[in-house]
């Protein structure tokens, strides 16, 4: 038996599953009703114990396929039920085997709907996942005196620069904990893609003679990296940029805006957003626990283009004078709806435009010599 206590003192004792070891991390809930593989192993969860809220989990097993990373970061698992014996034709292991071979805890039987509505109500915090056997009063205080590490971009970005190679427009793409969905977004359109570390400088990256710069997601709070902030302060103006979930939060502060912590943040696959140029509503595959603070927009260079339904929070940002834009969630939808792909054309259309921009005004340069 484990025991998953809070920070709060809140004890949920259930059955163990997964790895056998101990782990401490900040408790959040995930709202969707399939993708749990993408989400297991989605780098944005880094330093995390996801509670999923559909109430059966594991239900059509692991597959070769679907996976966001190659090694999953978070820290554990919390269901109602875990399904032991999977049914469905790509299945290739079950989730408890998964979990052992990467070193992952989980728990099940234990009321999610409970755990969720205490999140909701008091907001993300700390727990740990232990043995049942352990007092809670010596858990308690571990939890006390538990630091939870501030560098998980460092841990889950690429140590070194690679290469997808393609034919079409050459990208650059920010590491900062990015899901594999990015990739495969650009590949599909035959991008020549050179993945960076996250520390990377502007010089370091114009040096690659990009058309398009990519801020992927990652974990974490976004002032956690203020190289990052200042490598795309120094790329405004001088190349297309797109930032998703970290990327746009890292877009608002590079341009003066700030962002905050959320009380539980949007983790799920059912998000509704509204683009305010088209008047249109899409659902949105989400996972962040930051935000930007949407009246710190208002000395910036930064518009509003999208918001969300459910709070009103800021969703989607334009530059107002360079080919700089970004959104809150995740248009390569892995999990979730596929409704807002098309913003990786939209960023090659900007790209377009940038390069038709540039062959004109050199035209005009060389005419006046």
């Amino acid at each position: 038996m484990k025991q998953l206590v809070l920070e709060d003192g809140t004890i949920f004792v259930g059955e163990g599953f997964g790895s056998d070891r101990e782990s401490i991390g900040e408790v959040v809930f995930n709202t969707g009703m399939t993708g749990y593989q993408e989400v297991i192993s989605d780098p944005s969860y880094c330093g995390q114990l996801v509670t999923f809220t559909y109430p059966l989990v594991g239900n059509y097993g692991i597959n070769r396929d679907d996976f966001e990373t190659v090694n999953p970061a978070v820290l554990g698992v919390i269901v109602k039920e875990h399904c032991e014996h999977p049914s469905n034709f790509r299945n290739e292991e079950t989730l408890d085997a998964f979990l052992k071979a990467k070193h992952i805890p989980g728990i099940s039987g234990i009321d999610t709907r409970k755990l969720t509505k205490i999140i909701r109500q008091h907001g993300t915090m700390r727990a740990i996942i232990t043995s049942s056997d352990r007092s809670v009063n010596e858990v308690l205080q571990e939890l006390k005196e538990a630091e939870l590490p501030r560098n998980q971009v460092e841990q889950v970005s690429t140590v070194k620069p690679y290469v997808v190679p393609g034919r079409g427009k050459r990208i650059v793409l920010m590491d900062f904990g990015m899901k594999h969905g990015i990739l495969r977004e650009f590949t599909k359109r035959n991008c020549h893609v050179t993945v960076v570390p996250y520390h990377t400088s502007a010089a370091e990256i114009e040096r690659l003679k990009p058309d398009g710069v990519m801020l992927s997601n990652g974990p974490g709070d976004p002032k956690d990296v203020p190289e990052a902030i200042e490598t795309i302060r120094g790329l405004i103006g001088k190349v297309p940029i797109f930032g998703i979930c970290l990327g746009h939060q890292l877009i608002a502060l590079a341009a003066g805006a700030d962002t905050s912590k959320m009380k539980f943040g949007h983790r799920g696959a059912n998000q509704p957003v509204k683009d305010l140029r088209s008047g249109r509503t899409y659902m949105t595959s989400q996972n962040h626990g930051y935000a930007v603070d949407r009246g710190s927009l208002q000395n910036t260079d930064l518009e509003l283009t999208q918001h969300s339904l459910n709070d009103d929070s800021v969703e989607g940002l334009q530059h107002k004078e360079f080919e700089v834009f970004s959104v809150q969630y995740h248009p390569e939808s892995s999990p979730g709806p596929e409704d807002t792909a098309h913003l990786f054309d939209e960023f090659l259309e900007r790209i377009e435009r940038t390069e038709e921009k540039t062959k004109e005004e050199s035209l005009c340069l060389n005419a006046q010599i």
